[in-house]
């Protein structure tokens, strides 16, 4: 499992993918999905998938795999380490999420929830396998959100494949629990390579869960008053926008542009109001005042006289 490309680049996205195993081309294959660092406030969250033709899925299972969150970072290690030796007929593939980008979505106008950044990773990864070639014929999956909706989800994306989600799946399904296992190992790797661009020192930041002590500790002490967290940290959790509000130089935003859109949006009555004379002596409603696009409006874009 290669991290080099996203330990250089952490606040940017980034994909890793095992081989893809001959025989997964060639027979039907069953393909679990999950994620590790949902809850964390620090580091990235990561999406797994892992897959093997359906003859072989409880051999997957004696390979040892199991919920992630049930074992041990040595145990989780010895686990990927056999999925990696039996990869003639296991492959795997993770989309590293970085925490700028968590961020950065949940404060898009409109804003993109956790859950639907978690879908988009999922129904990734899975036309990710699909277009290298595997032979996908089931999917399980661990859920985020109500199982019955997501399932319906998935399912209209993907018509010709069964698709079962659940609660716990992980504990469930083998290729789930391999999937499992290999985002937590990739998270794990990914937070002990971290590199701060910001320049921040720092030996231990505890577990990453906002209720840590030594994860408060360390937001409250790598702060910038002007600058904010270092690019390690989602901004956009509760916990840290508490510390912002408490830490940094406040900030007023000038929102004059999108109230005088507001003021200039057309009532209906205008549309059936007394008519103007013309000036040839006929009638003639006055145009209604044009509205900026809503492209530009989303992005608190303007335009400017010069550069």
């Amino acid at each position: 499992m290669d991290l080099a490309t996203y330990s250089d680049k952490n606040w940017v996205n980034t994909f890793v993918d095992s081989t893809i195993p001959d025989i997964c081309k060639e027979e039907p294959c069953v393909l679990g999905v999950d994620e590790a660092g949902r809850g964390p406030v620090l580091g990235p969250m990561v999406y797994g998938i892992c897959f093997c033709p359906v003859s072989k899925h409880e051999d997957l299972k004696a390979a040892g795999v199991a919920d992630s969150k049930t074992l041990s970072e040595e145990q989780r290690e010895k686990i990927f380490s056999i999925m990696h030796e039996n990869s003639d007929y296991i492959g795997w593939s993770l989309e590293v999420i970085s925490p700028l980008n968590i961020s950065n979505s949940m404060y898009k106008r409109p804003k993109v929830s956790l859950n639907e950044v978690s879908h988009n990773a999922a129904i990734g990864l899975i036309k990710r396998a699909i277009a290298a070639g595997v032979k996908v014929s089931e999917v399980y999956v661990d859920t985020v959100g109500p199982p019955e909706k997501y399932q319906a989800k998935l399912q209209d994306v993907f018509p010709t494949i069964k698709v079962i989600v659940e609660k716990k799946a992980d504990a469930l399904f083998p290729c789930v629990s391999g999937a499992s296992i290999c985002a937590k190992v990739a998270r794990d790797r990914a937070l002990k390579k971290w590199e701060f661009p910001e320049g921040t020192e720092v030996d231990n930041w505890g577990s990453g869960y906002p209720g840590d002590a030594v994860t408060k500790n360390f937001l409250m002490n790598s702060i910038d008053r002007v600058f904010g967290f270092p690019g390690i940290v989602r901004f956009s959790w509760s916990t840290a926008e508490k510390i912002i509000d408490e830490k940094c130089v406040p900030v007023t935003w000038n929102d004059e542009d999108e109230e005088d859109e507001k003021d200039k949006t057309p009532s209906v009555l205008q549309f059936f109001a007394r008519k103007h004379k013309s000036s040839d002596g006929g009638s003639a409603a006055p145009p209604p005042p044009k509205k900026r696009h809503h492209f530009f409006t989303e992005r608190c874009l303007k335009s400017v006289e010069s550069f």
